[in-house]
């Protein structure tokens, strides 16, 4: 499984004419919305240009719902719930069962004693990890290995995957047109009855990924340090795979609770686009999904409001490597009007070489070799950041980047856009979108996405109209509103070697 991450959702608009819809009719008025009596949402978009079909199973299940000292169990949950059920994934599921109990109690009373400062060579640990050990090979002799993979793939499937964000959790696969039915019933039973097998081993594989893809590389780490200064008290200034501290020692149990609370029919959304008739597979998904428990009144959660920002904060990470400037900036969220006319200003600062930024920095001063901007990071549930990431040449001071960087954003405010330049902007915008909408797990992937982050998929289309309405002045407000001095936190990448 591989992370991808459902953090920059830049394009929110879809009423375009793609080439599969001669009549000229939005493709989005093809998309049939159905709700199953427990609150599961379908969404099925027929496109019948080929005989396959891309399915998008979203849960509002994110980094953002973890409980203190718990971060990482929405991640290592998606990595268990590749492990199978209690008839995929295993040889004798009867005789795995008292295994995993044992496994799950020995690998507890490990984590105990670790916690409570009991060292390598303490005799207790060595006779538990012995014995966890021994454990763990027995299991292993029981287990079909990667048995949901290959079935899968027998019937013709691509794209079989998992992304954890953090706000969502969405698993993907694409399958010959007529697999409709042996989707619904492998996820049906994976989202009822997982069985999380090789999880103290799964767990130190995330461990490793950590180490690997995260703190060994420094861009990414200096992300994570601006968002625990950006944000001081909402959960998106943790980092997605968790703390260290909290990985090494998350129970299954916290696991099992986290998949309880929130894999719950009235937080899930699949959307299903390609060659299907949508009543045939709204009475396919009903007989699968439907008879799935409705959730009953949880107690989850509130999520800490983020203080606002009242003075500039800063951060510097030092690494070996090449200079790398981040400002970010705090913003509302969608459906805030304001968020729409971010996404233009995203586009008229980075998109294209004759956009602001990338013009001047790269171009005209040549202080940088690489400009972005993203809109609406690290999630979108909840306020977040419009983020501008620069890659100065070694030669140049951050200083100089600085000032260049805030003048530009000066001059959106200063300044009244011409005309040709936002409708540049505007095309620009349009343009990508064609671009990354020709297939069917794009579309399917952006619809349930919508649908759990806006409520409805038809958001998409609503902001269409107001990106085409957004105006210079629109612009000029945002622009002085946000891009303040008080309103920003920077980050550094430096190189310990080098001098500003």
């Amino acid at each position: 499984m591989s992370q991808r991450y459902h953090i920059f959702f830049l394009l929110l608009w879809l009423h375009v004419v793609l080439p599969d819809q001669a009549s000229g009719v939005s493709l989005l008025e093809k998309v049939h919305t159905y709700k199953l009596d427990n609150g599961f949402t379908i969404l099925v978009l027929p496109r019948n240009t080929m005989p396959v079909v891309s399915f998008a199973l979203c849960y509002s299940a994110g980094a953002v719902d973890e409980s203190f000292g718990e971060t990482g169990a929405a991640h290592l949950l998606e990595h268990m719930l590749f492990k199978g059920t209690p008839s995929i994934g295993t040889k004798d599921f009867d005789a795995e069962k008292p295994l995993i109990r044992q496994i799950h109690d020995v690998g507890i009373m490990l984590d105990k004693l670790e916690r409570e400062g009991a060292t390598d060579n303490n005799s207790r640990v060595v006779s538990l990890r012995r014995k966890l050990s021994a454990l763990q090979e027995q299991h292993n002799r029981l287990l079909n290995a990667n048995e949901l993979d290959a079935v899968y793939a027998r019937h013709g499937a691509e794209g079989f995957n998992a992304s954890t964000g953090f706000d969502i959790t969405t698993y993907t696969v694409s399958l010959p047109a007529n697999r409709v039915e042996l989707w619904a019933r492998i996820e049906s039973e994976r989202f009822a009855q997982p069985v999380f097998r090789q999880y103290f081993i799964e767990r130190n594989i995330v461990l490793e990924e950590l180490r690997q893809n995260y703190e060994s590389r420094p861009e990414r780490l200096l992300l994570s340090h601006i968002l625990s200064t950006a944000f001081f008290a909402h959960p998106y200034g943790r980092p997605i795979i968790g703390w260290p501290s909290d990985i090494k020692y998350l129970s299954p149990d916290a696991c099992e609770r986290f998949f309880k609370t929130h894999y719950t029919p009235n937080r899930a959304v699949a959307a299903i686009v390609g060659d299907v008739n949508p009543d045939s597979v709204y009475a396919i998904v009903r007989r699968y999904f439907g008879k799935h428990p409705a959730a009953h009144a949880t107690d989850i959660r509130a999520i800490t409001i983020e203080p606002g920002q009242k003075g500039e904060r800063r951060v510097i990470v030092e690494a070996d490597a090449e200079p790398l400037l981040i400002v970010a900036y705090h913003k509302p969220t969608l459906p805030h009007p304001d968020d729409t006319v971010f996404d233009v200003i995203d586009a008229l600062l980075t998109a294209g070489r004759s956009s602001r930024l990338y013009k001047r920095l790269v171009t005209e001063l040549r202080i940088a070799s690489q400009v972005e901007t993203m809109n609406g990071f690290p999630g979108a549930r909840y306020p977040n950041l419009f983020l501008i990431k620069i890659a100065p040449h070694r030669s140049i001071s951050y200083t100089k980047v600085e000032q260049a960087l805030y003048h530009e954003l000066n001059r959106l405010w200063n300044e009244a856009i011409p005309p040709h330049e936002l409708e540049t902007a505007k095309k620009q915008i349009r343009s990508d979108l064609m671009r990354r909408m020709q297939s069917n797990d794009e579309l399917a992937d952006l619809l349930s996405y919508y649908q759990t982050i806006a409520g409805d998929w038809r958001y998409i289309d609503k902001n269409l109209e107001r990106i085409e309405n957004v105006t210079t002045i629109n612009i000029q407000a945002v622009a002085k509103r946000y891009f303040t001095a008080s309103n920003r936190t920077v980050g550094m990448l430096k190189n310990k070697n080098d001098h500003d």
